[in-house]
């Protein structure tokens, strides 16, 4: 039984005119209210992490794209919050995953290359530690169902597979779509056919990649309904827009008929520029999906408690950054930082544009506290708690951000200001408050600013020497196989 001596004192104090409304407004908050009423709110929440890859700052509508349509995207940020300074740890793939998953900077983990790549290959030898600690097994650890459908791309030798970080449940690919026998530089590659894994068998080979962003977004919302009586963590990282882009049949009724054609004489091989041009279906796909997560919270009758953000992995490859520099693979703006929207009904302000510097790395820490989970306390953890500034619009908890290409360290951000840097050297100095576009150097103009910022590079990689910790690495790796 819970008590509420303090309402009770308020209600002894009202006026008799207004007592009536007051015993429905406290029937309403008793301890009897059915489960899914406001004052189960106080309860953990569900969370759902929707993460695309290779979508860039500027393509969704909320965030000022005209070529494509985002409407269900739209809607979301219309009823939450658009996260505007919202960085991911990498400007592509693998490093920026394994920031996400364990709230690390990438370089701190050994994450921030594969053994023979930018990004982790087939049979890669490489993956994340299984002694890391992720989103899912903290959540886990509270009692939290967990479920991941897409693409992984931490390790696809089975020591490494979602299942054996903290997943209950997984259906997708272990790594980028494109990493398999149609790739343009299959000569050099020479990548074996792409393999689609549920749980932790290998079902298909060389799936239909145009059925994909279905078959997860399907699959999701069956994960939805079979635990809605329980907390979950439901994390969906789409492979698209990842090139060479793919849509559903219905996607494809839009599709110009000299696209199409273009597409039936593909003979074999898979036309990347001629896919390029289905980016509008893509993303409409994408917000398709997003739309049929939404509208399954509701049915289900879950939407209050339940948290959904979205995002992306790192910068365009194919669309666009908006106002900002640069794309994937970039430490500008455009590589990192992420139009990024979440959604909390009752919790989250809504259609509120919040401009404070917040990382992909301070999910996990956040999603933690919301949860009544314990972080890590054995290990440094880059990210923050920043639900205080998603709820209560309490400035960021970061001193500064750092961007790196591979284990380089290419930039640092702390405030408004950006310093970039060459050779490991000081080249440019940006106001991001007035200059988003990163257009004007005023390195000469601020020498205070430029050694501070200097100071807190020497500093964090002074850390990163105390306090790093290795991947993993497997002998004899093989390819998977059905």
């Amino acid at each position: 039984m819970i008590n509420h001596p303090k309402r009770l004192l308020v209600f002894l104090f009202v006026p008799v005119s207004f007592r009536t409304g007051l015993v429905v407004a406290l029937l309403l908050l008793s301890p009897f209210t059915p489960r899914h009423s406001l004052f189960s709110a106080d309860s953990p929440p569900n969370i759902v992490l929707l993460f695309t890859d290779d979508q860039g700052y500027g393509d969704l509508g909320c965030f000022g794209a005209d070529y494509v349509s985002t409407p269900r995207i739209d809607q979301m940020a219309a009823e939450g919050s658009k996260l505007t300074s919202f960085y991911v740890a990498a400007p592509v793939c693998t490093p920026s995953r394994a920031a996400l998953m364990t709230g690390s900077y990438p370089k701190r983990i050994d994450m921030a290359t594969g053994s023979r790549f930018g990004v982790l290959l087939s049979a890669d030898s490489k993956g994340l530690h299984p002694d890391e600690i992720t989103i899912a097994e903290t959540l886990k650890s509270v009692g939290y169902k967990t479920g991941m459908f897409g693409k992984w791309h931490l390790g696809d030798q089975p020591a490494f597979l979602p299942t054996r970080q903290g997943f209950d449940e997984h259906f997708g690919i272990p790594y980028s779509h494109d990493i398999h026998p149609y790739h343009p530089r299959q000569d050099h590659f020479k990548f074996p056919a792409l393999p689609l894994l549920d749980h932790e068998t290998v079902i298909e080979m060389d799936p239909d990649a145009d059925l994909l962003t279905k078959r997860i977004t399907k699959r999701a919302v069956e994960f939805i309904r079979q635990n809605k009586n329980a907390p979950f963590f439901l994390y969906i990282p789409h492979p698209i827009p990842h090139r060479p882009l793919h849509v559903s049949p219905p996607l494809m009724e839009s599709v110009s008929s000299t696209i199409k054609k273009e597409l039936n004489n593909e003979d074999g091989n898979i036309d990347y520029k001629t896919r390029d041009k289905l980016f509008k279906q893509a993303i409409a796909e994408i917000d398709w999906s997003v739309g049929e997560i939404l509208d399954t919270l509701k049915e289900q009758g879950i939407d209050e408690n339940t948290l959904v953000l979205f995002t992306s992995d790192n910068g365009p490859a194919v669309g666009k950054a908006g106002p900002l520099k640069g794309k994937k693979g970039s430490t500008f703006e455009g590589g990192m930082r992420e139009a990024t929207v979440v959604r909390w009904p009752g919790k989250i302000p809504a259609g509120v544009s919040n401009n404070e510097l917040m990382t992909a790395m301070d999910l996990h820490p956040t999603f933690a506290k919301l949860a009544g989970a314990k972080m890590p306390s054995d290990r440094v953890i880059d990210g923050k708690n920043i639900w205080p500034v998603l709820a209560e619009n309490a400035r960021t908890p970061h001193k500064a951000f750092f961007y790196h290409r591979g284990n380089e360290l290419r930039a640092v951000r702390s405030g408004n200001w950006k310093l970039h840097l060459q050779d490991g050297k000081p080249s440019a100095l940006h106001d991001l408050k007035n200059d988003i576009g990163e257009n004007e150097n005023l390195l000469r103009e601020n020498p205070t600013i430029k050694d501070n910022l200097m100071a807190y590079i020497r500093n964090f990689e002074k850390d990163l020497v105390n306090n790093s910790r290795p991947a993993a690495v497997v002998d004899n790796p093989v390819a998977l196989k059905k």
